[in-house]
């Protein structure tokens, strides 16, 4: 079986770098996600080749070539090549000589099927020759493609112990590339290593959760881990997946985009001081903590008023709570919404008689809130006589 034509795989700059790495000689070949979308028939965002050379001498050929060379992860065998822009990781083969379920001591390899034993999965561990397209699968990888099942290579508790964080990475490639049950071995492995979870820093759960949420439909696949306690070690507030379910049919209704801070939203209770401690605890960055924060603060009374809502606290946060309470309608409304402008200021009021002092701004307030509960109509002069009706006798 050879590897299906592909344009990123005949495109001039590619050829140019693979013959530079001695791909036509067997030395370089493309690796993992790259060969296992292709086959799969989708979209290849990432290329990654794998190669026999060392890093050094990987970096030397690039020069000399005038190709862009970062020293990436040099120190652990990765270099990325950078032709047109566009970034290519370049990898020699390795073996783990001792790991601690968070890094991995390596060594280089000529060995190719030693390289691909490292890997997580079987689908992840597919190689190609670039010139003859000729696939190299050591460990049933194709089958398991074929199969749409995601497997550990050797015993998942082994491949566990080595990186902690497969335990997330085996639900999310199976949320995208599994059908049917997950792997029996694989999912009682993830079950009983759950509490490895708490190993590992926050930053990286949080980036695999959300990796995981943005995928067209985890909800079957949040549903599992829950029931399985796979995320109570490090997320006990995380409870029910029925939400989260009816949220990606309602973003589906309303022609919205996932996302994948919405969804986490779903799963924890419209309480926005769990969602700050959440937001703390996996390290979110300050946008995406107040984001999920104002999600939380979701009551049934903001079905009354879509673009009211999406004036105070936003668009989007507005968007995000509509769907969470079931207003899939409402949400599709607000698509292309923009902010009007307040055309009032303190300093008008003034001019129009009002004392300075905190009035001023009580009084300002009011005015919006009546100009938004009018549906924000009016120009400027008609705001203007507003004002005049609201402003106190003086």
């Amino acid at each position: 079986m050879t590897l299906p034509p592909a344009p990123w795989q005949t495109d001039p700059d590619m050829r140019r770098l693979l013959g530079v790495l001695g791909a036509p000689e067997g030395e370089t070949r493309f690796v993992g996600g790259c060969v296992r979308d292709t086959l799969l028939g989708i979209t290849v965002a990432d290329i990654d080749l794998a190669t026999r050379l060392q890093p050094q001498d990987v970096m030397d050929r690039l020069k000399a070539a005038h190709i862009k060379a970062v020293p990436t992860g040099i120190a652990h065998g990765t270099v990325t090549a950078v032709i047109h822009g566009r970034p290519v990781e370049v990898t020699t083969l390795r073996r783990d000589v001792a790991t601690d379920g968070r890094r991995a001591t390596i060594a280089y390899t000529g060995d190719w099927a030693e390289d691909a034993a490292r890997r997580d999965f079987t689908i992840n561990a597919l190689s190609a020759d670039p010139d003859s397209g000729e696939l190299f699968d050591y460990f049933g990888g194709l089958d398991d493609l074929h199969a749409r099942t995601v497997r550990f290579i050797g015993d998942p508790l082994i491949r566990i112990a080595e990186d902690h964080l497969r335990i997330l990475r085996f639900f999310r490639f199976h949320a995208r590339f599994g059908a049917g049950h997950p792997d029996a071995a694989g999912l009682d492995a993830c079950t009983a290593r759950a509490n490895d979870l708490m190993a590992l820093s926050r930053e990286r759960i949080a980036d695999e959760l959300l990796k995981l949420l943005a995928l067209p439909d985890p909800a079957p696949t949040i549903a599992l881990m829950l029931e399985r306690g796979i995320l109570k070690p490090v997320l006990p507030e995380l409870a029910d997946a029925a939400l989260l379910a009816d949220l990606v049919l309602r973003e589906r209704a309303a022609d919205v985009a996932p996302d994948a801070l919405r969804r986490l939203a779903a799963l924890l209770p419209a309480d926005p001081k769990v969602a700050e401690d959440i937001a703390a605890r996996l390290r979110l960055s300050k946008k995406a903590g107040k984001k999920l924060v104002a999600v939380a603060g979701r009551t049934p009374s903001d079905r009354a008023d879509g673009p009211a809502l999406a004036y105070r606290i936003g668009r989007e946060e507005a968007v995000d709570r509509l769907l969470l309470i079931g207003e899939a309608e409402a949400a599709r409304g607000l698509a292309g919404w923009q902010r009007p402008h307040f055309p009032l200021t303190g300093g008008d009021l003034i001019a129009m008689g009002l004392p300075p002092g905190p009035a001023v701004a009580k009084t300002l307030q009011a005015i919006e809130r009546e100009w938004i509960a009018c549906g924000f109509h009016g120009d400027a002069a008609a705001v203007r006589e507003m004002a005049k009706e609201m402003l106190p006798e003086g």
